[in-house]
Formats: C-alpha cells, sequence, structure tokens
C-alpha cells in the first residue's frame, strides 16, 4: 500500500471508531471525527499530513501521480 491509500485508510477507520464510540460510550467521542476531517481538509491545501510524515519516516513507499 501507498502512503495516500493508508491515510485515508486510517482517516476512514478513526471516523469509523469514533462513531461507534460516540453511540455506544459518550457522544464527546465526535470530537475526534472533527479532529480527522479538520485535519484531512487542512492537509488538502497545505499537504501537512502528520502520519504521512510518520509512514515516510517508517520506509513506506509514496504514491503515484494520476496521469
Amino acid at each position: 500500500m501507498t502512503i495516500d491509500r493508508i491515510v485515508l485508510a486510517f482517516a476512514g477507520a478513526m471516523v469509523l471508531v469514533s462513531v461507534a464510540l460516540a453511540y455506544y460510550v459518550d457522544l464527546r467521542w465526535l470530537w475526534l471525527t472533527v479532529f480527522v476531517g479538520a485535519n484531512l481538509f487542512q492537509s488538502a491545501f497545505t499537504g501537512f499530513c502528520p502520519l504521512a510524515m510518520i509512514l515516510k519516516r517508517l520506509g513506506v513507499r509514496p504514491g503515484q501521480a494520476f496521469v
């Protein structure tokens, strides 16, 4: 998997986990969804993604550009 796909999969998983925790535990877990969404939004404009930086340091190959 490429960094791009791992970041998208991780973000999706965090949203699903957050919604499940909000439903079963406490509604304040929805703040995790807000954080993930805000991070995705800002990374679309700035290119700064902490998870992508960590994965790059771990040696995961970067994604390919679509032509």
